[in-house]
């Protein structure tokens, strides 16, 4: 069975900072790009970050204003959401997802929905303040 896991939402004050974590099950990220994306309720999901296949390429599309990074654990086993600073603006369900990359385009990654393959179920990341 596929599957895309995430993990490390919570509850968290203004300021403080939260790793997400995306995993997955039954296939491996390696030819994936993958992303994160955010919908707050009554809004539609937007995306966060995305990295490339190899890691080379970084996209963003909701402002972060540096706050968060994304990156790549060591043999592609997860992908990580470093998120710091974080604001009550932040508060929402954060959605992992990979699009699956051929060797030409293993330096891109793409911000829109469209292209995703497989996606978690999401997180929720609460910002008190």
């Amino acid at each position: 069975q596929v599957l895309i896991v995430e993990s490390g939402g919570g509850l968290v004050h203004r300021g403080g900072s939260l790793r997400l974590s995306c995993a997955a099950s039954g296939f491996s990220l390696d030819h994936y790009a993958v992303a994160w994306f955010r919908q707050a309720p009554g809004t539609e999901r937007e995306g966060v970050l995305c990295i490339s296949r190899d890691g080379k390429s970084v996209n963003q599309e909701y402002n972060v204003k540096g706050r968060f990074t994304i990156s790549r654990g060591d043999a592609n086993s997860a992908v990580y959401l470093q998120m710091n600073n974080l604001e009550p603006e932040d508060t929402g369900i954060y959605y992992c997802a990979a699009d699956y990359t051929p060797d030409l385009l293993a330096s891109v990654c793409l911000m829109s929905t469209t292209p995703y393959d497989y996606w978690g179920q999401g997180t929720q990341v609460t910002v008190s303040s």
